[in-house]
């Protein structure tokens, strides 16, 4: 089934549902489904994955088992 075909199945069915707490799980899950990671991230995680991401560019790279080695 095509996911065109789908959809509609899946319209056709809500379409039918009455219960208001079963359709707002339905409209939390799918804006939950939509949802950017990084707007849920606090600020110092995103300034953490910044401050990787700068590393890397400027050439600061660590083997994944040197980290390893050294966080055990």
């Amino acid at each position: 089934m095509k996911i065109e075909t789908k959809k509609i199945e899946l319209v056709k069915l809500i379409l039918n549902i009455d219960n208001e707490v079963f359709i707002k799980k339905v409209t939390d899950f799918i804006n939950n489904e939509n949802a950017d990671f990084w707007n849920e991230m606090s600020a110092v995680e995103q300034a953490e994955i910044k401050k990787g991401i700068e590393q890397l560019d400027k050439g600061n790279r660590s083997l994944h088992k040197d980290v390893l080695n050294r966080i055990s």
